[in-house]
């Protein structure tokens, strides 16, 4: 009898052991958040001033509990390519997505195709921008194109075309915990792609949000009135322009030009609201119009009677401004309701969070929006990552990564091996705080001109320090800077003679990288040419 109790309690301690050891050696959740031209200088934790850490709590939460990259970077400035890069682990000129324009091949390898096989359950939901039925995922649900604000269209599954009632950053997250709690097998870990449309231009903020920071002044960055003196034609020529280029309904949200008359290029974006939905936006922004282009002060004529650009920059500034920033709070919300769910299902520690964007943006540096430049505030984008079984609270990681190493190391992660023709490096380690042998320049290629915005096609490389860029195609200049003694980029230092050997080291280094990478002007003119 004893005997057969001790065997009944051996064998009892043996499946617990058993279980205690399977919990502890299981694969890792991976959830995988990418926004859309979110920027450093939109996150409190990046230490840019914008805002305190109160506005936007939950990304800060990432950055306190796991690690922030402070050199995290693209390859391509622009949103399906970046997207591109993302799933294939490689280059625009290797996985064919060089612009918005030219399709993409959903038949090529990708990581979340390898996590399939691998036995992840796999999700995309939200904005993908990259036309086809997506391949690799168990279940999507995603935004046709750029998508809607408000009361948005979603494919699911990348055939069937459903209208939801709500905004897209309501729905979104709330998609992700619905096919979270109803649809994942949870015999198998989960890798979701979660992608928010915001803050993609036209910034149309929910309607709880809409008198959100409509009493605070932003101050104009250093370099807004920038007469791009210090750089080439590229910067000169561009149309990024807040007060030039941004459109008056599109983005300022009015139904005509103040200034004409004439109905605006793109109109005002309200004819998907609700007559409850008008009403509330026509309460906050009417009377800012109005007290912008009305009479004015007694005895002073009005805006459009008077030309007074500085005026209508603080105006155009701060409107862009605001509506961004609430579109990033409804991101920062979404992001909490799924972290709070994960964590309420026992979830949350075994999973990998990474938050990041497919780009960084222009929040009015050199009084531009948008994104495209090599120029520090586009080639940079946001990386927080949590993961407390190997990130400590608080890590910082130097090194210079880029978005082609997010394929790379969502595999590492998954325990799944990494293919040879990635092009990217695992960034595990170094996130766990681990030294390892690591790049010390970048390359970088941007190709869609002409095109929106007028930013000219030019490639580049970037050290710790140093920063060479060439324009080509329909011109022929190369730009340098000293990122230490110059790191708003306005003063272009190629053909200083005091700089020849820094010149020569650049040159020499964006050789290797376009060797190493596999690109040449002759896939570049075979691009052009289709």
């Amino acid at each position: 009898m004893y005997r057969f109790l001790f065997c009944i309690s051996l064998s009892i301690w043996m499946l617990g052991s058993c279980s205690e050891e399977s919990k502890e050696t299981q694969r890792p959740n991976i959830l995988y958040i990418m926004t859309d031209d979110h920027t450093q200088q939109a996150i409190y934790a990046y230490g840019h001033g914008l805002l305190d850490s109160t506005y936007f709590p939950n990304m800060d939460r990432l950055a306190k509990e796991g690690a922030l990259f402070r050199n995290s970077f693209v390859t391509n400035s622009i949103c399906a390519p970046s997207r591109a890069v993302l799933l294939t682990g490689k280059y625009s000129h290797i996985n064919g997505k060089m612009d918005n324009v030219v399709p993409f091949n959903w038949d090529q390898p990708m990581y979340p195709k390898l996590l399939q096989a691998a036995g992840y359950e796999t999700a995309l939901i939200g904005k993908i921008h990259l036309a086809g039925k997506p391949q690799g995922y168990n279940f999507s649900l995603t935004l046709p194109g750029q998508g809607n604000y408000y009361h948005p269209e979603f494919i699911r599954n990348g055939e069937v075309e459903e209208k939801y009632e709500g905004h897209s950053e309501a729905l979104i997250p709330q998609f992700v915990i619905d096919w979270l709690e109803n649809d994942w097998d949870r015999s198998k870990p989960f890798a979701v792609n979660y992608h928010p449309k915001a803050p993609h231009r036209n910034w149309m903020p929910e309607q709880r949000y809409l008198d959100l920071y409509e009493d605070r002044e932003f101050d104009f960055p250093d370099t807004f009135f920038d007469d791009h003196q210090g750089r080439g034609l590229a910067a000169k020529q561009q149309a990024m322009s807040i007060v030039d280029d941004m459109y008056w309904g599109w983005d300022m949200k009015f139904d005509k030009n103040p200034f004409t008359g004439e109905p605006s290029r793109l109109p005002a974006p309200f004819g998907r609201m609700t007559e409850e939905e008008l009403d509330a936006w026509e309460k906050v922004y009417a009377p800012a119009n109005e007290k912008l282009f009305g009479d004015g002060t007694p005895g002073e004529r009005p805006l459009r009677e008077r030309p007074d650009r500085e005026r209508q920059a603080k105006f155009m500034y701060n409107r862009y401004l605001r509506d961004y920033l609430k579109v990033v709070k409804s991101v920062d919300d979404g992001i909490g309701r799924v972290l709070d769910y994960l964590e309420k299902e026992g979830l949350l520690d075994n999973t990998v969070v990474i938050y990041t964007s497919d780009q960084g943006f222009y929040l009015g540096e050199h009084g531009w929006y948008d994104k495209r430049f090599m120029y520090e505030p586009s080639l940079s984008t946001p990386l927080l990552v949590r993961y407390p079984k190997e990130i400590k609270p608080g890590t910082e990681v130097q090194q210079m990564v880029l978005n082609l190493d997010h394929a790379p190391t969502i595999l590492d992660y998954a325990g799944v091996p990494i293919p040879e023709d990635m092009q990217g490096m695992s960034w595990r380690q170094p996130a766990a705080g681990q030294k390892i042998p690591w790049r010390d320049a970048m390359y970088y290629h941007y190709y869609e001109y002409p095109g929106p915005h007028d930013v000219k096609r030019h490639y580049g490389v970037r050290t710790d320090r140093f920063k060479l860029i060439h324009f080509y195609h329909d011109i022929d200049e190369w730009e340098m800077y000293d990122l230490e003694t110059d790191p708003r980029e306005m003063n272009n230092l190629y053909g200083n003679p005091a700089y020849a050997q820094v010149q020569e080291m650049l040159h020499q280094k964006l050789i290797e990288l376009r060797a190493q990478y596999g690109d040449s002007d002759e896939l570049t003119q075979q691009f052009i040419s289709q």
